[in-house]
């Protein structure tokens, strides 16, 4: 689909390190539609492109005349946050239409457990969930409150509705107890790897049915020390090596191998793709620790081998 040029119409910092930009349309007329749990890519200057989840307190989906995003400065990160942090009134930036890894089911009721910048796409869920008038609770957790974007804003939104954990006041937060008493409820877990895995873990324990598990993680994937280069055989019988520091996907692409994939972090699936020889090393938070344990398809933009070759099904 056709990028879109949108101009910043306002930026806002809200915390030290999180800032807000309101985005407009260059030329007249609402921009696209998108529902909640859905980001815009941006188009960074180095070609490379950056996800960010929309905001939307009102639940105004449908046509609307401005974007929402809230940006975290990542001082070690590869410069997406420093870009965008960069950015002033004025500036044009150039973006694909909204996307979704991350549906919601306005139809059954709701927890939303979010981590950090995690929030964002878990506001537009409150909203979603408040316009439906599906039961929902939204539990907020970071390390101090003057590190969480928007908890005011939050607050006399959702009333009772909202639920703040300071790591600082309370410790932990207790996963066991978040998800003992989700009853018939989906789980939404929004934030870093580690509150991902744990959750995820903790309810594989708790006999949830995985479709009503959902997840996005708000970071990519990162090179593990001990990582080696490993072999991919594809159908063809060609063998690729994929060295430290790269995925499949990218060093399939950099061979004219077409193969389908999106978030590039892990978390929405669609690269998934069969194993039929050798042992996945699991670095996605989409599998099952069945599936994990079965090593039988793999997320190939994270993944990587424990074996020195794997056979797949491209």
């Amino acid at each position: 689909m056709a990028k879109i040029q949108g101009v910043i119409l306002a930026v806002e910092p809200l915390t030290d390190r999180i800032t807000s930009l309101h985005i407009g349309a260059v030329q007249d007329g609402a921009l696209p539609s998108y529902e909640a749990g859905a980001h815009l890519e941006f188009d960074l200057p180095n070609g490379e492109t950056r996800a960010y989840s929309l905001v939307s307190f009102d639940a105004k989906f449908d046509t609307p005349d401005s974007y929402l995003v809230a940006v975290q400065r990542e001082y070690d990160g590869k410069g997406g946050s420093k870009y965008m942090h960069g950015l002033r009134v004025g500036d044009v930036v150039t973006f694909s239409p909204p996307k979704n890894d991350f549906p919601l089911n306005t139809s059954a009721p709701a927890v939303l457990l979010a981590g950090g910048i995690g929030i964002t796409p878990m506001i537009s869920m409150a909203s979603a969930l408040k316009v439906a008038e599906q039961d929902f609770s939204l539990i907020f957790a970071g390390r101090t409150e003057a590190d969480m974007a928007f908890c005011s804003r939050l607050r006399d939104a959702l009333g009772d509705k909202l639920h703040l954990h300071f790591d600082d006041q309370s410790g932990i937060i207790d996963l066991d107890s978040i998800i003992s008493k989700l009853g018939d409820a989906h789980l939404y877990v929004c934030g870093p790897r580690k509150m991902i895995d744990v959750a995820r873990a903790k309810a594989d324990g708790a006999d949830i049915a995985p479709e009503r598990i959902h997840f996005e993680l708000f970071e990519a994937a990162e090179a593990a020390s001990g990582d080696v280069p490993f072999e991919v055989q594809i159908n063809d019988g060609t063998v690729f090596t994929i060295p430290v520091g790269k995925t499949i996907v990218e060093v399939l692409e950099e061979n004219d191998i077409d193969v389908m994939y999106d978030c590039q972090r892990g978390d929405c699936g669609i690269c998934q793709c069969d194993v039929l020889a050798g042992v996945p090393d699991h670095r996605d938070v989409v599998l099952s620790q069945a599936e994990r344990d079965a090593g039988e398809i793999m997320q190939i933009c994270v993944s990587r081998a424990k074996s020195p070759r794997l056979v797949l099904d491209i």
